[in-house]
């Protein structure tokens, strides 16, 4: 599809392009958690504003990123991208500029409109405009420098909310993306799918029943603390329900569903997405009350409270290489059930983490063992969704094996304060919200053993060998830091596995092919 090589000069134009892009909803999604206590403070919310400061993004940003990857196929992926960039950066602006809760929520929600559209785009982005043989080398060189956004996200964040302010959390995309577009409307060249497949319709109605769906679940959780059994919850639940209902009628229904129900059918892909909402729903809800914890309970500064954070996602960018070989060789039953056991432990440590804590003693460890876990099981993880569907599906996949993490944390966001107890105002009481921190961290740990067993009694002892007639699919993305979802990985099509280069490389040699159908990217 594409004939730019990586060595040259418009090659390395477009891999800043989309890192560019791709870091800016990396370093957002790792950011924002940071800052809550000083938005809670600033803003006079209660815990519901920073759950909806979260979760408004997530809900937006999971329903619609199966639409955005398509709509960059049929009018154009660099199109599309800069779209993207342009709506985020400007909604990133209106954050920012939020005089109060409503409008800040608001704003979040179109960020993840915004991040819907520039996600997919960034690595399809690559997909379709490298030459075959320098295309996964690229796909190496964009995926780790994009966890070293993600690496240093908290304590960028901590850095800003503890200097400027919270507002500069959200005004750091603008000048990222005052420099990612000229880039990308002078040196990337416009692709798109011009066959049939491409020119199919669009699944709007699944899109928003899907988003309608999550919003009316999400607003009974986080609603339910202040309002108890009311209609005020118990109608946006029932409604929540319905809609989901009619959303799975929709999609078995519709000739191209964004999220088609057959498949579900295969077992392995619906038994690793079930783990990926286990193990996703926790992460999410532990780094959402971690950093409260440490701020509110502990005492850290955010930057202090960032930095605290960071062995996890260092673990992940220095290892995940390794684990996916790993994984590999020996099969993923193995790192699937042993991962989620490790975070289990992991956040269970965090039990000791109180007023006085000793980041020595008490922090570090539990962080220790929560990113080994971590670095065990993403890569494996990635590599058997691939795995369990033909190639030609393996795009959609892991779109939808990405879009099921992030829902389940857009739900854990907004169920775990009330199945701990929190209260409308815990997060401003040291000793009310430690209490119900160690509460939530043994849930978080519950869900993720039910993660483990899932793989334990699903997965297979070792890997299945493809049928002659089959190529396998192997990630391309062998670097991944994001705590709040899985990468999107169109997968590699190969007989035998083989490395990426460190995120560090600038010269970096050819590869193999990957898939030239459209794709979706981190």
């Amino acid at each position: 599809m594409g004939d730019v090589g990586l060595r040259s000069s418009q090659g390395r134009w477009v891999l800043l392009t989309a890192v560019l892009g791709s870091g800016m909803a990396m370093l957002d999604s790792t950011v924002v958690n940071v800052a809550l206590p000083r938005i809670g403070e600033d803003l006079h919310a209660d815990l519901a504003v920073l759950q909806w400061t979260v979760t408004a993004y997530l809900l937006t940003l999971s329903a619609l990123i199966l639409l955005g990857g398509a709509l960059g196929d049929r009018y154009g992926r660099r199109r599309v991208f800069v779209i993207g960039v342009v709506w985020f950066a400007t909604a990133s602006l209106l954050c920012g500029l939020a005089p109060q809760a409503g409008v800040l929520i608001a704003a979040r929600a179109l960020q993840g409109v915004g991040g819907a559209l520039l996600t997919p785009g960034s690595l399809a982005l690559i997909q379709a405009v490298f030459r075959p043989g320098d295309r996964a080398r690229a796909v190496g060189a964009w995926s780790g420098l994009g966890g070293v956004a993600a690496a240093i996200g908290p304590f960028v964040g901590g850095w800003l909310v503890d200097g400027p302010g919270w507002r500069w959390v959200f005004f750091v995309n603008v000048p990222l993306a005052l420099v990612c577009v000229p880039v990308a409307l002078r040196h990337v060249p416009e692709t798109r799918e011009r066959d049939a497949e491409a020119r199919r319709g669009f699944d709007v109605a699944g899109a928003v029943l899907g988003a309608l769906a999550l919003a009316g679940v999400t607003y009974a959780l986080i609603a339910a603390p202040g309002r108890g059994v009311s209609p005020g919850v118990v109608v946006p639940a029932v409604a929540g329900v319905l809609l989901g209902v009619a959303f799975v009628r929709v999609e078995g229904r519709r000739a191209d569903p964004m999220l088609p129900p057959s498949i579900f059918r295969i077992r392995l892909f619906s038994a690793i997405n079930a783990v990926t909402v286990c193990v996703y729903a926790a992460f999410s809800g532990f780094f959402f009350l971690a950093v409260l914890q440490l701020q509110v309970v502990v005492g850290y500064s955010a930057l202090q409270a960032g930095v605290a954070l960071l062995p996890t996602t260092v673990l992940m960018l220095l290892l995940s290489a390794r684990s996916g070989e790993l994984g590999q060789r020996i099969g993923p039953r193995i790192p699937l059930t042993v991962g989620p056991v490790l975070c289990a432990a992991g956040m269970l440590l965090m039990v000791r983490v109180g007023p006085g804590a000793s980041y020595p003693a008490d922090v570090l460890p539990a962080l220790v063992v929560l990113g080994t876990g971590m670095v065990t099981l993403v890569a494996p993880l990635t590599a058997t969704v691939l795995a369990s569907v033909d190639v030609d599906r393996a795009g959609l996949a892991s779109g939808i094996n990405n879009a099921a993490a992030r829902a389940a944390g857009l739900v854990a966001v907004a169920a775990l304060p009330l199945l701990a107890g929190m209260g409308p105002e815990a997060y401003r009481s040291a000793d009310e919200f430690a209490a119900t921190f160690r509460r939530a961290m043994p849930l978080c740990a519950a869900v993720l053993l039910a993660g483990a067993l899932i793989a334990w009694l699903t997965v297979r002892p070792a890997p299945r060998p493809a049928p002659p007639t089959k190529e396998r699919c192997h990630p391309e993305c062998a670097y991944h830091c994001g705590v709040a979802s899985p990468p999107l990985d169109p997968g590699d099509q190969q007989s035998e596995p083989r490395r990426q280069p460190p995120p560090t490389s600038t010269s970096p040699p050819t590869g193999g092919d990957g898939p030239e159908g459209p794709v979706l990217g981190t």
